[in-house]
């Protein structure tokens, strides 16, 4: 496997610094849509702006290119200056393009991706404002989960009450706890514990790999179950292959920085069960699907569900040398270079449809289309794997 490099360096990461870049209100445009028309009067909502200061901050770091951190440097003081709640702390959900807050919930898989771009900044600047921030939002954190179950609620108001709406997207179900938000606290705890040797952080991290141990891999099957009660009874009956493979390969990192060696073989063990169970959503074309509920399957082949299952298959068959998970590697990175990277007008198409059309009606840039999950593949590929 070939060509991480110039995809990261020529294709997504240009294409944030030459198009995405707002200077007249500042920080960055909040859409291009799927068209790639800009909407420079697009709301913008922190966790694009959370994932464009963790993505520069490590381009940074791997490649030592000064116009990436040139751009961390505006994602940082963007976040600092208009997403901080100097009030009830935390970062607000949504602002408009001038930068006053419109949704000020507290959304804690937000509070996550500051605290993950935050951390990632200081490794590379050693800005102790930066690691403060990253401690704060860490505490924060803490200070609101479940006391009694164990976990992590989905959302507050801005005075960190309980708030009836907690759903992430329109997508999500209203539930009060999602695997998807304690795997992206997983992930940014993992990120500060390179930094901060902390104690308190390190047992937080440990009773969250034992929440996915116990209660979101369903021990039946490997995948992972979506939606809980407060009390962890299981809310829903989809499959989400995407954050299947995701999930296998942040709790194997989780575990190596944790550096807690008999953890570190059982999930290494656990995370492979859940990449077998993640095959099931690959197709011939070497592509994987979205998810399943029942017997209907949902085949839009999501471009961040591609990026993942790269990055997790080379991890299952770094842990196991298996080849059949590298071939699915390699046969998923030619499926992205073959169908989902857009090389005319640069970074990547939001799916392929079931019927292999592109879907336009998602956006190229936006909300949720960040430069993480590719620019985050091809950095995995270049750092741990050695292949440029």
């Amino acid at each position: 496997m070939e060509g991480f490099k110039k995809e990261l360096t020529n294709n997504i990461l240009s294409f944030w610094i030459n198009k995405m870049q707002d200077d007249e209100c500042g920080g960055f445009y909040g859409c291009i849509d799927g068209k790639n028309e800009l909407h420079k009067t697009a709301n913008r909502g922190v966790v694009l702006n959370a994932r464009i200061l963790w993505t520069f901050s490590a381009a940074y770091r791997i490649l030592k290119e000064e116009q990436y951190l040139k751009i961390a440097h505006r994602a940082y003081h963007y976040l600092v200056n208009y997403f901080i709640d100097k009030q009830y702390g935390g970062v607000y959900w949504e602002l408009d393009y001038k930068g006053q807050v419109v949704n000020s919930k507290k959304q804690t898989y937000a509070q996550g991706f500051a605290l993950y771009g935050f951390s990632e900044y200081y490794r590379v600047t050693k800005d102790e404002g930066a690691l403060e921030h990253a401690k704060t939002l860490f505490h924060l954190i803490e200070k609101y989960k479940d006391h009694q179950y164990g976990g992590y609620y989905e959302a507050f108001t801005q005075d960190w009450q309980p708030i009836e709406d907690m759903r992430l997207s329109d997508k999500d179900a209203n539930e009060k706890k999602s695997m998807n938000t304690h795997l992206h606290i997983l992930e940014p705890y993992t990120n500060l514990l390179r930094i901060w040797k902390d104690e308190k952080l390190k047992q937080a991290q440990q009773k969250l790999i034992g929440v996915f141990i116990e209660e979101i891999v369903n021990r039946k099957n490997y995948h992972l179950h979506l939606f809980f009660e407060e009390d962890w009874r299981v809310k829903s009956t989809a499959i989400s292959y995407g954050h299947d493979i995701e999930a296998s390969w942040l709790l194997y990192e989780a575990v190596e920085v944790l550096a807690e060696p008999k953890l570190q073989e059982q999930v290494k063990q656990l995370s492979l069960q859940i990449a077998d169970a993640a095959t099931k959503g690959c197709l011939a074309d070497g592509s994987m699907v979205y998810e399943k509920e029942g017997a209907d399957v949902d085949a839009e082949r999501h471009w961040w569900v591609q990026a993942e299952a790269v990055v997790g298959f080379m991890y299952a068959y770094k842990n196991s040398e298996k080849e059949s998970y590298l071939v699915q590697a390699s046969q998923t990175w030619k499926y992205i270079q073959r169908e989902i990277i857009d090389n005319e007008n640069g970074e990547w198409v939001w799916s392929r449809l079931a019927d292999g059309s592109i879907n336009e009606k998602e956006d190229k840039a936006g909300f949720w289309k960040c430069p993480y999950h590719n620019s985050r593949m091809c950095m995995e590929m270049i750092e741990n794997f050695n292949l440029d």
